[in-house]
C-alpha cells in the first residue's frame, strides 16, 4: 500500500504538479509555471503524492500585519478528497505558519467549493470577506480562525 508523500516542490517537474492541483481547485484563476515559480519564492509550497500520483497541494503565505496573521491553503483533488490526506496537508501548513510566527490564520476558498467550505468549517475556521476578482464570476471567500 503506499503512503502519502508531502514534500516542497524542487524542479519544475514538481512546480507542474502543484499548478496542475492548483488550476484544477481553482479554474477561475488558472496560474502559469511562471507564476508558480514566483509563487515559490514567497510562500512556502507543497506537494502531496501517493506514490506517484499527486493528490493535492498546499500554501502557506508568511505572517504579515499587526496580528501577525499567515495563510494556510489546503487544496487535494475530487478523486482523493475524504480519505484523511486534506487534514494532513492542513496539519502540516498549521504547523508551517506557526514555524514562521504566526498569530492569526485565515484560508481562502472559491466559493462554489463547497467541499472546501466544509473542510475548513469543520476545522473552526469563519466567514469574513468575500470578493470577486476583476473579471471573475465566482467569489473567493476568506476564513479565520477565531
Amino acid at each position: 500500500m503506499s503512503t502519502l508523500r508531502i514534500e516542497q516542490p524542487h524542479g519544475d517537474a514538481m512546480l507542474e504538479d502543484w499548478r496542475f492541483v492548483h488550476n484544477t481547485i481553482i479554474p477561475t484563476g488558472p496560474l502559469s509555471l511562471d507564476d508558480v515559480r514566483e509563487r515559490s519564492r514567497r510562500n512556502h509550497l507543497e506537494v502531496a503524492y501517493l506514490g506517484d500520483a499527486v493528490v493535492g497541494c498546499t500554501t502557506v503565505r508568511p505572517p504579515t500585519g499587526e496580528d501577525a496573521t499567515a495563510t494556510v491553503i489546503a487544496r487535494v483533488l475530487p478523486g482523493h478528497r475524504d480519505q484523511g490526506f486534506g487534514t494532513a496537508l492542513y496539519t502540516r501548513g498549521m504547523d508551517r505558519a506557526r514555524e514562521m510566527g504566526a498569530a492569526a490564520v485565515e484560508t481562502v476558498v472559491l466559493a462554489s467549493n463547497t467541499e472546501g467550505l466544509r473542510f475548513a468549517g469543520a476545522r473552526g475556521f469563519v466567514e469574513v470577506e468575500r470578493y470577486v476578482l476583476p473579471g471573475d464570476t465566482i467569489a473567493y471567500v476568506t476564513l479565520r480562525l477565531p
